[in-house]
């Protein structure tokens, strides 16, 4: 027996000519309505698919890099052009695809996880997502002439126009403020529609732990942002009207830059991760059919990461001139942060244990996500130790460190995000087959490109080195993680062929194909302009069983059962 299909009573599938959401006429149909769009779901989908560009375009910057690496005394590219790539790989992960993909997932998915028709400021959300798109735009033109190759940190002095006379470092000035605004207006926008709109019944403890999630993603960039926006303003004057903020032939102090630079870059590091807590979070419950284990210590620990990663910028900072008791202050708070993160894999495992699992796609990536960053949490805790962080810091295994976070962590999550969002996106599934090569492609080329990483960094391997000599004897772990590299690469186009292919061919996937926990799933895939009709009221953490029970019970199961086969579509 398979689960009816269940959509909010009275729902239309058929397309409306024209709503009204906010006062704001929607209209179907035509790249116009595009372009002038304030529907979040249509703006999550720009998101998007803008995000996942900027994430091809870094990963063949990486791929380019590799290949100079590939071998000893290697001319593949020239020193500067490898500068530039690092430079442009660096800030293309970090602040055109790991932050604003979270947004894209939000945009298109908070409203209807908490059963509200649209975001708080509509127009507001369209901005955001314009001036994000202007931002790479305005860094990727600086292609046309001189890219900038002062590393995606640009640390000060090297950044100024004494040292790097080059209009790259503008284009990279402008990129952050013109992101950082958008992020900080998506942000508002965020809190005030999770605050604001939510559900009849959608109390504090009722809310997915996505929402939660974002919510905290969206505090953390409104309290870090403004120290980035200070550093690269400050910049900008250095370079081109006479101040020295960071000179210190001026008067000015490098480390301000630096202070000022990770008072952001840290809880930078933990906004990117904790929408992907919140993707792993919901999807675990799903494919292991048994509640979250834990629900509220996951949320508590997911405030409390965010609380601590405030208080640790300056373990990036190790290697500068501080005194032992602020550095042992630093490696302590480090040590903290493990903790509410350890409760979160103890929950995880926890929710899979003994659970009846449905090995779909998304969870391969999910249980992928959880060895890669549970591996790069015990190399954060190795760099924590200030004497150890002295011999390793700015090695490669720093750069494998940082890799496992992100890529590894954050990267598994997200994609697994687009595989279980998919359907109700788009009305289609994605191909289970391509699906798990993809997974495995990626996850063994992962695996092959940053674990021997550890090894070099070990053994002396500079970080952002453009060149080595065969004498040095790191040819083959560096030909082993460019091979590892492109067998990556190889899995990303296989999810993107994925992608392409089911949107057109894929089965139909109905309205809960994975008989699902949130609300998202109660309306139709993909969902009308207002997204509900009716809004069901929340009785639970997980209102979409409450309704199927509800249907069970009408349909004469008096038992009311959800433990039910995924449904149809898949």
């Amino acid at each position: 027996m398979t689960t009816p299909e269940i959509a909010a009573p009275g729902l239309k599938q058929s397309a409306r000519p024209e709503v009204v959401v906010h006062g704001v006429k929607e209209r179907p149909g035509g790249w116009t309505n595009w372009l002038t769009t304030t529907d979040h779901k249509k703006i999550g989908i720009l998101y998007l698919f803008t995000t996942f560009g900027f994430f091809v375009l870094g990963g063949v910057e990486a791929l380019l890099m590799r290949l100079q690496l590939s071998a000893p005394d290697n001319d593949f590219v020239s020193p500067r052009t490898y500068s530039d790539l690092m430079t442009m790989h660096g800030s293309t992960m970090i602040f055109l695809f790991l932050v604003p993909v979270a947004a894209g997932f939000g945009n298109y998915f908070i409203p209807l996880m908490i059963g509200a028709r649209d975001m708080a400021f509509p127009r507001l959300n369209a901005l955001s997502y314009w001036l994000f798109l202007f931002g790479g735009i305005a860094f990727y033109v600086s292609l046309f002439y001189t890219p900038p190759g002062a590393g995606w940190t640009a640390y000060a002095p090297l950044s100024d126009n004494a040292y790097m006379q080059d209009n790259g470092v503008d284009a990279w000035i402008f990129m952050i403020h013109l992101t950082g605004l958008s992020s900080l207006i998506g942000s508002v926008n965020f809190v005030a529609t999770i605050h604001n709109m939510r559900a009849k019944g959608m109390g504090w403890g009722r809310m997915p732990l996505f929402v939660w999630s974002i919510l905290i993603y969206a505090y953390l960039l409104i309290l870090a942002l403004p120290a980035i926006a200070a550093a690269v303003t400050m910049l900008l004057t250095d370079r081109h009207f006479g101040t020295a903020f960071f000179d210190p032939t001026g008067g000015g102090d490098p480390m301000l830059w630096q202070h000022l630079f990770w008072v952001f870059g840290h809880p930078e590091v933990y906004i990117m991760v904790l929408p992907a807590f919140g993707i792993v979070s919901e999807v675990l419950p799903v494919f292991a059919r048994k509640p979250i284990f834990g629900y509220k210590a996951i949320a508590a620990s997911t405030a409390a990461i965010a609380f601590l990663s405030l208080l640790v910028w300056a373990h990036h900072m190790f290697a500068t001139p501080m005194g032992t008791v602020v550095l042992a202050f630093f490696m302590l708070s480090s040590f903290a942060i493990a903790v509410p993160t350890g409760i979160k894999i103890f929950n995880w495992i926890a929710t899979l244990w003994r659970g009846q699992i449905v090995f779909k796609t998304p969870l391969y990536f999910m249980v992928g996500f959880l060895g890669t960053f549970v591996l790069g949490g015990v190399t954060g805790i190795i760099v924590a130790i200030f004497p150890v962080d002295w011999q390793l810091t700015d090695t490669y295994f720093i750069v494998a460190h940082f890799h496992y976070v992100l890529m590894g962590g954050s990267t598994f999550a997200i994609i697994g995000g687009l595989y279980y969002w998919f359907p109700k996106m788009s009305g289609r599934m994605m191909s289970e087959t391509l699906g798990k090569l993809s997974f495995w492609m990626m996850f063994i080329g992962f695996w092959m490109t940053f674990l021997v990483q550890h090894s070099l960094g070990m053994e002396g391997m500079p970080r952002r080195i453009y060149r080595y000599d065969d004498s040095a004897g790191w040819g083959t772990q560096n030909l082993v993680s460019t091979i590892g590299a492109f067998i990556l690469g190889v899995g990303v186009l296989v999810t993107m062929i994925n992608v392409i292919v089911s949107l057109k061919n894929g089965k139909k996937a109905g309205n809960d194909p994975w008989q699902a926990n949130t609300l998202e799933w109660f309306t139709s895939s993909p969902p009308p302009e207002n997204n509900f009709d009716e809004i069901p009221r929340v009785r639970s953490a997980e209102p979409m069983k409450d309704i199927r029970r509800e249907v069970l019970r009408g349909a004469g199961d008096p038992a009311g059962s959800v433990a039910q086969p995924v449904a149809r579509g898949t």
